[in-house]
């Protein structure tokens, strides 16, 4: 949630910009933080007693000089309304004004960054010195992870079951050829009337998994949904929004999944939060995603590849396009050699590179993954 509203701010203020000045300006607002509420749910029904607290934080170009005078941006009520209208649309039982006190602690850009911002007539200068990385392929456990949230979280399951919230975690241990699936998925108390009722969703939630599995992995999986229930202690993991931010569930931008969609901890991965950022020189959003993007495309690409692992690293205040360094780690497939594969691996890392101002307008139409 604190991703997508940092997020939802970041486009609002490029389309203010774009539509307005004809480019987009110097912003970052990847500075979120979610202050949990407080609920009282029982089957049937209940109340959001203290509502969730959203506050984005960053810089962002508030005035421009134009036709001899000073235009002030409303960067507060274009944060506020994007955070709001993010909501709304992603959430069907929360309702932004009553469920949820929005705030923005928005300032001026710092006059170097701004500078580095609007430096270079061809290419941006990178805004920080950060890294990127991507990998790929996922493994079975991983695509199981992810492919079970977007499952659960998809309009068919949605309609077939409107009791399912949107707030949906998803943990995956292998161990071996094993996999154990934990899920919590909040459910929307209204619509779940008594216990008999909730257990039934619960099961229907767990079959749906069941269902997927064998479409991703021949493991042996074993799936449990929320397993932190306790009927007999009347605990179920009812909720009025279908979040557990209504009860005290905090969060930071950044804190949570990277551009893949999974917090991959046994895997390379960067602590960069790329909801909020700019998606035009800041190399904390651009290369993560275009580490991805290349990872992938060598993996697909290049025939004896196993996997791919892609890490650039930026310097402030140099071109986007010249990384300090751009590496690929590979494993290679039995009988393969990196002397069969090294050219075409550094023509795509190459060709990724040299269209590097593309991930600005996919960043825009929301066509790749940032969280």
């Amino acid at each position: 949630m604190i991703d997508g509203a940092s997020e939802a701010v970041s486009i609002a203020l490029c389309e203010y910009y774009l539509k307005e000045f004809g480019s987009i300006l110097h912003h970052n607002v990847d500075k979120g933080l979610l202050v949990g509420g407080r609920s009282e749910v029982r089957f049937g029904g209940g109340e959001v007693l203290e509502p969730i607290q959203i506050v984005v934080a960053g810089r962002a170009t508030s005035s421009v000089k134009r036709n001899g005078g000073r235009y002030d941006v409303p960067v507060g009520e274009l944060a506020v309304s994007a955070i709001n209208n993010f909501l709304n649309r992603t959430m069907r039982f929360l309702d932004a004004e009553t469920h949820v006190i929005t705030d923005f602690k928005i300032r001026p850009g710092s006059a170097d960054l701004v500078g580095v911002y609007g430096a270079n007539g061809k290419l941006p200068l990178s805004n920080d010195t950060s890294i990127g990385v991507g990998y790929s392929p996922l493994t079975p456990a991983e695509k199981l992870v992810l492919e079970s949230e977007r499952l659960l979280n998809s309009s068919k399951v949605k309609h077939e079951m409107p009791e399912l919230g949107e707030d949906i975690k998803v943990m995956a241990l292998r161990n071996g050829a094993k996999i154990d699936l934990t899920i919590a998925a909040a459910m929307i108390s209204k619509l779940i009337p008594d216990q008999s009722h909730y257990a039934s969703i619960v099961e229907q939630t767990q079959r749906e998994v069941d269902d997927l599995v064998p479409k991703i992995t021949d493991m042996d999986v074993t799936v449990r949904v929320n397993s932190g229930d306790s009927y007999s202690n009347g605990v179920y993991y009812l909720t009025i929004t279908g979040t557990s931010a209504e009860a005290g569930d905090d969060g930071n931008t950044g804190r949570g999944n990277r551009p893949n969609g999974l917090i991959t901890s046994m895997r390379q991965y960067s602590m960069e939060a790329t909801a909020g950022k700019n998606p035009v020189n800041h190399t904390g959003k651009i290369y993560n995603v275009l580490a991805q993007t290349t990872a992938d495309r060598i993996f697909r690409e290049v025939k004896g590849i196993k996997e791919a692992y892609v890490r650039l690293l930026s310097r402030i205040g140099v071109p986007i396009d010249i990384p300090q360094i751009a590496s690929a780690a590979i494993v290679l497939e039995k009988g393969s050699r990196v002397e069969s594969v090294r050219s075409d691996i550094e023509s795509i890392m190459d060709e990724e590179l040299s269209k590097i101002t593309d991930v600005t307008s996919l960043i825009l139409s929301g066509t790749v993954t940032l969280f």
